[in-house]
C-alpha cells in the first residue's frame, strides 16, 4: 500500500512553495499520500496555484504556529505546542502517517522528534545521516552532520551500527564498509573521542575499516562514515559549498570565450549529468536515525525537487522496517559487549 508522509509545509525558506509543489510531484509520480501541515489558508492559497494537483492525494492538516530559524529550539519546542513540527510528529505517533518530513530547524526537529517519537531501546541518541555522491558513482553516508554536537564514544558506537543498517537497507549494499572519521588512518591518530571510539567500532560485527580522512567521503572506499555532529556538520556545509564553487567556478570559464561556449554546447548532456550527480536534491533529506518512528530533515533552501526526494526517502525508509532493524542490532550488541565484561 501507499504510504503517507506528513510535511511541515511552514518550514522552508520560500515555504510553503517549495513543499506544495514537492508534495504535487512526488504524489503524481511515487503514488504517496501527502498531509501537508501547517497554517491552512497559507497552504491552500498556494495548491490554489496549481489547478492541475486537484484529485491528488493531498490534504491539509492545520497547525496555527511555527518553528523559526530564528527561534531557540529548547524554548519553541515548550511554548509552541502547536507548531507544524509538532503537528506533524504527532501524525507519525498517532499512526495517521508513516513518516514526517521538514526543512525546518534542524535542532527543533531534532528535540521535538526525541519528545513526541521517542528513541528506541538502547538508543541514547538520535542521528542525522547525509548522503554524500562518490567518485565511483556510489553513495557514502556521513553520521552524524549535526543532531548531536557533543558526543561520547557510546553515542559513536551506535551511530555505526545505524548507518551500517541504513546503508544496507536503503542502498542494498550487502556488506558495508565502516569508518571512524580522524586526522589519520592510524589507530592511535585523532583526540579522544576517536580514540576510544575505534575501541568500541572494532569489535562491532561490522566491517570497521578503521580511521579514514575527509577525502575518504568522495572517493568510494567506504560507504558509511562516522563522526560527532559538530565536526561532521562543519563536513556537510564544507562540502555544499565547495559544490557550489565548482558550479560558479566552471560557469564562468565555459563562458568565457566563444570557443569554450562552442565546447559547452557539444559536451551539455556530460556537464549536465555532472551537476545532477553534486546536487544534493536528488538525494533528498537526511534521516534522524533511531527514533520510534520515520522522521527527515531537509535544508532550509530545498526546492520542489529535493522535498520530492526527501519524501520519497520517508517513504522507502518506512517501508523498509529499518527501525525493528536498528533495535535489534543494538540490542545485540548491548548484549555481546556486556556478556563480554562479565567474561
Amino acid at each position: 500500500m501507499p504510504s503517507t508522509i506528513a510535511l511541515d509545509a511552514m518550514g522552508s525558506d520560500r515555504a510553503p512553495k517549495p513543499e506544495v509543489e514537492g508534495a504535487i510531484q512526488a504524489a503524481r509520480h511515487y503514488g504517496v499520500s501527502v498531509l501537508l501541515v501547517g497554517r491552512e489558508a497559507t497552504i491552500h492559497a498556494e495548491l490554489a496555484r496549481h489547478p492541475s494537483a486537484a484529485g491528488l492525494p493531498i490534504e491539509i492538516v492545520h497547525a496555527s504556529e511555527v518553528i523559526t530559524m530564528n527561534d531557540k529550539a529548547a524554548r519553541a519546542v515548550r511554548s509552541k505546542r502547536d507548531s507544524s513540527l509538532r503537528v506533524g510528529l504527532r501524525l507519525v505517533r498517532e499512526g495517521r502517517a508513516a513518516g514526517f518530513l521538514t526543512a525546518g530547524n534542524t535542532g527543533a526537529a531534532m528535540a521535538t522528534a526525541k519528545m513526541v517519537l521517542g528513541a528506541l531501546p538502547g538508543v541514547d541518541r538520535p542521528a542525522l545521516a547525509a548522503v554524500f555522491p562518490t567518485a565511483l558513482g556510489t553513495a557514502a553516508i556521513l553520521l552524524d552532520v549535526g543532531a548531536n554536537v557533543d558526543c561520547k564514544p557510546e553515542n559513536l558506537e551506535q551511530f555505526a551500527v545505524m548507518g551500517e543498517i541504513y546503508c544496507r537497507s536503503i542502498f542494498g549494499t550487502k556488506r558495508p564498509r565502516v569508518g571512524l572519521l580522524s586526522i589519520g588512518e592510524e589507530e592511535t591518530k585523532g583526540n579522544d573521542l576517536t580514540r576510544q571510539s575505534y575501541q568500541l567500532l572494532k569489535q562491532l560485527p561490522l566491517l570497521f575499516v578503521g580511521n579514514v580522512e575527509g577525502r575518504d567521503l568522495y572517493n568510494g572506499s567506504v560507504d558509511v562514515i562516522v563522526t560527532d555532529g559538530f565536526v561532521g556538520n562543519v563536513a556537510l556545509k564544507v562540502s555544499e559549498g565547495l559544490v557550489e564553487a565548482i558550479r560558479a567556478i566552471l560557469k564562468e570559464t565555459l563562458q568565457s570565450t566563444i570557443t569554450r561556449q562552442m565546447g559547452y554546447l557539444l559536451a551539455r548532456d556530460a556537464f549536465k549529468d555532472f551537476k545532477k550527480r553534486l546536487d544534493y536534491s536528488e538525494y533528498g533529506g537526511a534521516p534522524l536515525l533511531g527514533l520510534k518512528g520515520v522522521a527527515i530533515v531537509s535544508h532550509g533552501s530545498s526546492n520542489g525537487v529535493a522535498i520530492k526526494n526527501a519524501i520519497r526517502v520517508a517513504a522507502e525508509f518506512a517501508r523498509s522496517g529499518l527501525n525493528e532493524k536498528i533495535e535489534d542490532q543494538i540490542r545485540a550488541s548491548r548484549e555481546r559487549i556486556a556478556a563480554t565484561e562479565k567474561v
